[in-house]
């Protein structure tokens, strides 16, 4: 069943205090995450470009530091990011969605403390 965009708001809210602008982040850097575990191609099947938490908080790092370069941290804490298990409540609010997929093995906990967000962010060369 398809949500309205009323009820995804009120779906995504209950996530936590994350403005549309982070969801679409995530949504942007599962798609880089994907393309750099699986490739770029169309042709895989689509459960074989599924990434797990781990990854995908990986890629989501690496996706930010492309991205905003040295402010990645500055910007992703304006949105209320601050650790990883904020990625997941992320993902899972947009799997309640409707937006995303989950296989039975994801799980919130694979988001949690996947690393500091200090020394993750702390480390980018100018």
């Amino acid at each position: 069943m398809a949500h309205s965009p009323k009820e995804i708001r009120e779906i995504l809210s209950k996530a936590g205090p994350y403005p549309l602008q982070a969801y679409e982040f995530v949504r942007q850097g599962l798609a880089h995450t994907v393309a750099t575990v699986h490739g770029e191609g169309e042709s895989a099947a689509e459960e074989s470009r599924h990434v797990s938490g781990q990854q995908l908080c990986l890629g989501l790092r690496d996706f930010a530091l492309r991205r905003y370069g040295m402010l990645a941290r500055t910007v992703l804490g304006r949105w209320g990011i601050h650790k990883t298990d904020d990625f997941g409540a992320m993902v899972f609010a947009l799997i309640d969605a409707g937006l995303l997929r989950k296989t039975d093995e994801d799980s919130l906990d694979d988001f949690r403390a996947v690393y500091d967000f200090h020394e993750a962010f702390s480390s980018v060369e100018a």
